[in-house]
């Protein structure tokens, strides 16, 4: 008599890719996580910037000038009856005080209700697609809802606000983008086929390193006439950053394809007959995509950085446009004041600051994410 013992069947388990282990690590990360998740609501609320801001981009009045209106304070209680209602505010007058010389607003007793779905100025969703109606608003423009405050014209700056971050947050990825493409093709130009090609990109980014970035950024911009066409401006700020910033891509790329131009598998691509594009694009470059994709969350906020920096010298976006760079030059004309008197004139500052950390947050959870000797 034969008996068959059953045996229980082993799950195999699946080989994973580096992708899926790397994503699955990012996610044990809580402040990646939180950094994430924030980015890409700062980059919805972006794409939806002319819906959400209740004025254009440059909507203000020529004979009731609102010059650094304070942020209105938005009442979801009448104060007269203490019941709950549709939200409301005050509208303002101004007044000379004879101490300081300064116009200050002083609330009146005229309320202003605050409609959802309100048809204002027209703009262009996603650039294309034309409308007219916001977010919120009050329909009167003589009593309008700052947020935020004003600015030196009365332009409601939450508005202005919402159209730079369009800008400002295109440029960072437009350009990393840009410098990632220039500097992977010139190192994989380098370590593949060495000599007198390494040698002449070597040489360009050593002498790109030897110039100061400001200086070659404002030479660079120079070299363009003064009244080029705004739009034309941003595309150049994006293009002067990427051709000055892909040097370091360029020479980490070289270093680590020098390694793997040595291994077996690109050997054995070239002995079955592989074109050099083929062994350079399909086989080698692979390889390199960790660390693409670490260095692209990393750089996103340096050129950030780098656009404020030139909006708020004059050479970045100018007006009809605004970038948060371009908008704290008011904070910087204003002196002291900027702190003491408006210091809503410093929120475009505390954007820029909120958007770099996210991205660094991202960036640290990604790298642990790729390395191995950090995974839980």
């Amino acid at each position: 008599m034969t008996t068959t013992a059953s045996s229980k069947i082993q799950p195999v388990n699946k080989a994973q890719s580096q992708m899926s282990v790397a994503w699955r690590q990012f996610k044990k990360n809580p402040l990646a996580r939180v950094g994430g998740f924030l980015l890409m609501f700062v980059y919805l609320l972006s794409l939806f910037a002319p819906f959400i801001a209740p004025d254009g981009l440059s909507n203000y009045s020529s004979t009731n000038i609102t010059k650094f209106h304070p942020p209105t304070a938005v009442h979801l209680r009448d104060p007269e009856t203490g019941n709950y209602g549709r939200p409301f505010v005050y509208q303002h007058t101004q007044q000379l005080n004879l101490d300081t010389f300064v116009n200050e607003y002083k609330p009146t007793t005229t309320k202003c209700p605050i409609y959802f779905g309100v048809k204002g100025d027209p703009y262009k969703l996603f650039g294309f697609i034309p409308g007219n109606i916001h977010l919120f608003g009050t329909g009167n423009p003589d009593c309008k809802v700052y947020l935020l405050g004003s600015e030196t014209l009365g332009r409601d700056l939450f508005s202005r606000i919402m159209y730079a971050s369009q800008i400002s947050l295109t440029i960072g990825i437009g350009a990393t983008i840009v410098s990632m493409l220039i500097g992977l093709f010139m190192g994989a130009l380098a370590a593949y086929f060495g000599g007198w090609v390494d040698m002449l990109i070597m040489r360009l980014i050593e002498v790109l390193a030897s110039i100061p970035d400001l200086f070659l950024l404002i030479l660079l911009r120079a070299v363009f006439p003064q009244n080029v066409n705004p739009i034309l401006a941003l595309y150049i700020v994006l293009t002067i950053l990427a051709l000055v910033g892909w040097g370091g891509l360029a020479r980490a790329t070289r270093g680590q394809l020098l390694s793997v131009k040595e291994q077996d598998f690109v050997s054995a691509a070239r002995g079955l007959g592989a074109s050099d594009n083929r062994i350079m694009w399909r086989h080698m470059m692979p390889s390199m995509g960790a660390y693409v994709i670490t260095a692209m969350s990393l750089s996103i906020p340096g050129y950030m950085l780098s656009e404020a920096g030139l909006s708020f010298l004059g050479i970045g976006a100018v007006e009809p446009y605004v970038s948060w760079g371009s908008l704290l030059t008011q904070a910087q004309e204003g002196g002291f004041s900027s702190f003491t008197e408006r210091p809503w004139v410093l929120i475009p500052g505390f954007c820029i600051v909120f958007v770099v950390m996210c991205w660094q947050l991202v960036g640290d959870g990604l790298r642990d994410a790729f390395d191995p000797r950090k995974r839980r």
